[in-house]
């Protein structure tokens, strides 16, 4: 029974969270993250960068 509910509980914040980066980058915006103790940004288009498109 634990098990499952934690599969369940997953499930759902699996798609809680492709649905905020899917929303964002309609948005234009952004996904930011950690990489190995780097700060990330996914951009609108896919690509990967480190350097910060806010102050660009």
């Amino acid at each position: 029974m634990k098990k499952e509910l934690l599969c369940k509980i997953e499930r759902i914040a699996v798609r809680a969270v492709k649905k905020a980066q899917q929303e964002s980058h309609r948005k234009g915006l952004p996904i930011v993250y950690t990489k190995n103790g780097k700060i990330c940004f996914e951009l609108p288009n896919g690509s990967i960068t480190t350097i910060n498109p806010f102050s660009a």
